[in-house]
Formats: structure tokens, sequence, C-alpha cells
């Protein structure tokens, strides 16, 4: 499905390193040059992914400040630090063909060496700040536990593959299946976003985040097709939601990587997303920013508690939320008597 100018080779993560070759940069000025020097700038600091320059490395945690504030502070930053060793290694091959060759894993769903190794600098962090929490990760799986980390590295596969810089990054920690300290990036945009339980969501400036309060006939909404199960029967319940939110709300928008979608609707760049049959993954450090915002988030039933679960999901701002609810109950209603609903 998705073009690859051609390239046949496929890169591999270098043993013991978790990360790929960099590929070479022909046309990059001679570092003694003095026009290079002064075409040389350094990236706003709010724009920045990367931890800053001398940023304490935070110690692991004890049992003794588990669930504590200090807690959820550090496991904040160690969720935008994963976040930002991910985005490095996606920068820096997103023009490597090589490295961006891919696997199919089921029809419309590729995995190349880039996630592998992206996921990998994730991980690495992961485990140096928090050894004790477990992790459960797109491409590598994982363990399971009341504590446990969710890492997508890479959001939006066939975006990158594309050419469409719409790629997200997203890293949360979940305590008995809901999401409470997280982060999601977008590597060839510059952006982050993160968010702790009772702590509020930010942007990189420190910009406290905040869902819109357009009416919902004003709302533009942020939405996903069904890719991974696209049968008769999830059609027959995505499709008529998707014909009346058309109807209902100014706009819908579908731009291919969840987690940003997410992250746009807690910064009020959209009004709300919806979407059928997502990992946790994809939605759980997302899903904290939109609550953090002053958000909701729940099922297509309006469940708070088993979204995580079924991955169908509603988020947004409130008003938005309940014209939403009302057109996927309604939905979800027709469907039970016909023997098609989304499971919960």
């Amino acid at each position: 499905m998705a073009a690859t100018g051609g390239a046949t080779a496929r890169a591999r993560v270098q043993p013991g390193t978790g990360v790929l070759p960099v590929p070479s940069r022909r046309h990059r000025r001679d570092r003694s040059d003095p026009a290079a020097r002064r075409h040389r700038t350094e990236p706003p600091q709010s724009r920045r992914l990367d931890p800053r320059p001398g940023d304490p490395t935070p110690r692991s945690l004890s049992p003794a400040t588990l669930g504590s504030v200090t807690d959820r502070t550090h496991v904040r930053r160690t969720a935008v630090d994963a976040v930002a060793a991910a985005s490095r290694v996606v920068r820096a091959h997103v023009r490597d063909a090589a490295a961006l060759a891919p696997e199919e894993k089921a029809a419309g769903d590729y995995v190349t060496a880039v996630d592998r190794a992206a996921e990998a600098a994730a991980l690495s962090v992961l485990r140096e700040r928090t050894p004790d929490i477990a992790v459960l990760a797109e491409e590598s799986g994982g363990g399971s536990g009341d504590r446990i980390w969710v890492v997508d590295p890479v959001d939006g596969t066939t975006n990158l593959l594309r050419g469409f810089p719409i790629v997200g990054v997203s890293v949360a920690l979940l305590e008995e299946g809901r999401p409470v300290a997280g982060a999601v990036g977008a590597p060839l945009l510059g952006e982050v976003w993160h968010a702790a339980e009772g702590a509020g969501a930010t942007d990189a400036r420190g910009t406290p985040l905040r869902v819109g309060d357009r009416s919902p006939r004003a709302s533009v909404v942020a939405t996903g097709f069904p890719f991974r199960d696209k049968s008769d029967s999830v059609l027959a319940l995505y499709e008529p939601v998707f014909r009346a939110a058309l109807r209902a709300f100014e706009d819908l928008r579908r731009a291919g990587a969840a987690s940003l979608d997410l992250a746009y609707t807690a910064a009020a760049v959209f009004d709300g997303f919806f979407e059928l049959g997502l990992a946790v993954w994809d939605i759980a450090a997302g899903a904290l920013l939109i609550r953090e915002a002053g958000g909701v988030v729940t099922d297509w039933r309006g469940d708070p508690d088993s979204v995580f679960r079924s991955g169908n999901i509603l988020a947004g701002g409130p008003a938005w939320h309940e014209a939403m609810l009302q057109i996927t109950t309604a939905v979800t209603a027709a469907g039970a008597e016909s023997g098609e609903r989304p499971s919960s």
C-alpha cells in the first residue's frame, strides 16, 4: 500500500545499541566554513523535543516514592525523555530509504527498522529510569501489571513512508488500567505535549492546554478510518456515525495518527476525536492530555473506564462530547438490535 521509492534493502538495528546507523549527509556544510557557522541556528528552546543540555538524569524510583507527587514528576519527565529519544531516531532517518523499507504486519499496517530503533531508544530510557515498571510496546510486546508503560514509537508509519509529516510518538504510564503520566511528540513538527494526573497538561513551552469551547455546530473534529478490521460489521457501525458527525459538526479531518489527533484536541486545534478499535498505546497518552486539559474521554457508550480495553474512543470538550455521545449511543443501540455493536 505504501510507496518506498524502490528501496529493497532492509536496514538493521546495530547490535547492542538499539539504534540505526546514521545515513550520510552529502550536502552538509563543512563545520570550519564561517558561512556555515553563520547559518546554523539552534532551534528555539520552546520547540525542542530533546532534553536540555545539562539536565540531571533522574534516579530510578524507590518503592517509598511510588504514587507520590515526586513519582508523578519523575515519570512525567521520564515519558518526555523517552519521547525525545524515539523522536531523535525518527528525525535522523526520515529520508533513509533503507531504514524505511517496510514489512507488512497486516493489510495496511507496516513496520520499519525506524519503528524498531525508535522503540528501542524509548525503552532504554524507561528501563534505566524506572526499572521496576513493566513495559508494553507496539513492536516488541512486553509484560503486564498494575503499573505499566505503553509505548507507540511511530504512530503513523504509513505517513512516514509517504513523506507526510503527521507522525507521532506516544508514551504513557498506566496504573490499574488508567493513564497517570504521559507525553506525545510530533518529531517532524517539533512539538511535544505532556501531562500527569492531577497536575495538568502543557505544551513544550509550558503553556497549559485547555480543550476548545466552541459550539458543537462550529466544531472541527478529527477521526480515523477503520484499517485493521474493515469487516461489514465494523463498517456498519462506523459509517452511520461518520455520516451523522459530518452533518452535525462543521467539518471532519483524518490525518492518520491518533496520538496527534488527541494532542491537537487537548490543545483546542480540534474540538473532538472519535475512532473505533484502537490499541491502548495509540490513545493512552493523548487521552490523559485531554482529561487534564478539561475534556472528557469515554468509549462509544459513555463509559470512561472501558475505553482503553475496547479502543473505541470519544474524546473532546464537554459540549462536543455530549453531542457526539448522542450520535454513537443511537447508532450503538440500533446496532445492538441488529446484533452489530462495538465491544466494551
